[in-house]
């Protein structure tokens, strides 16, 4: 335990922004992780309303400050990537 009051403090607020950062990056993560099941089932349909579900919580996570938008950026792109491959392969299947 830190023996300064301001350090003390600090560690406080530190805490309380881990919780909530761990939050917003498990909901994301579970989001993505939902996307890639409803992917590799073929159910487009359900895929597609999804990620756009999964794109506003990383967007969200982004905003927050809880990840850079790069990567950001890329878990989008990632994501979209997957979804319209899977859609081309459905069709041209």
């Amino acid at each position: 335990m830190p023996r300064i009051k301001l350090a003390n403090k600090i560690a406080r607020a530190t805490e309380r922004r881990r919780l909530r950062n761990s939050t917003t990056k498990s909901r994301m993560k579970t989001a993505i992780a939902k996307v890639g099941k409803l992917i590799v089932a073929g159910n487009m349909e359900l895929a597609e309303k999804e990620t756009v579900k999964a794109i506003s919580y990383i967007d969200k996570a982004v905003s927050a400050g809880v990840i850079h938008r790069n990567k950001g950026a890329r878990l989008n792109s990632q994501l979209t990537r997957q979804l319209n491959q899977a859609m081309s392969k459905e069709k041209g299947g």
